[in-house]
Parts: C-alpha cells; structure tokens; sequence
C-alpha cells in the first residue's frame, strides 16, 4: 500500500486518467474529491461490498447454484478450457 500525505487543494493522480483533490479535513472525516472518466466506477468501500454481495446473491439465486458453487465458478475464470 502507498501512503502518502496531502493538504487541502493538493492532488494525487492514478494513471492519466483519475485525479483525487483533498477537499476539506475536519477532525478524522477527510472529503475527496475524484475526476475520472464516466466509464470508471468510483464506490465507498462499504457500498461496493454490498453490491458484490447482491450480485452474488442475485445469481445463486436465478441458477440454483450455492455461493459456493459460484465462488468455485469464479476461481476457475481465466484458466483455459482446451484439452
């Protein structure tokens, strides 16, 4: 992890792409400001897990499979399938 240190109007920037401006420090709550492409998705952690646990429980749901049997599915992704 890196960890870096920033000041109120100072930037970080991830590739060409995303800029994160530290908007205001008050006590220990931090606003950040991000620009990034439309086509990049910007979540809190919290709501992204929670999405994650939707769309996984969505699926076992709509095919009958545990969510077991779908982490299983995922851990085989990007293995080749020919003999």
């Amino acid at each position: 992890m890196l960890i870096l240190s920033r000041k109120v109007d100072e930037k970080i920037k991830i590739g060409n792409d995303i800029t994160l401006t530290i908007i205001e420090v008050k006590g220990e709550q931090v606003k950040i400001g991000v620009e990034a492409p439309k086509n990049v998705k910007v979540f809190r952690q919290e709501v992204f897990e929670e999405i994650q646990k939707e769309n996984k429980d969505a699926a076992a749901a709509s095919s009958g499979i545990s969510e077991e049997g779908l982490s299983a599915l995922f851990k085989k992704t990007g293995r080749d399938s020919r003999p």
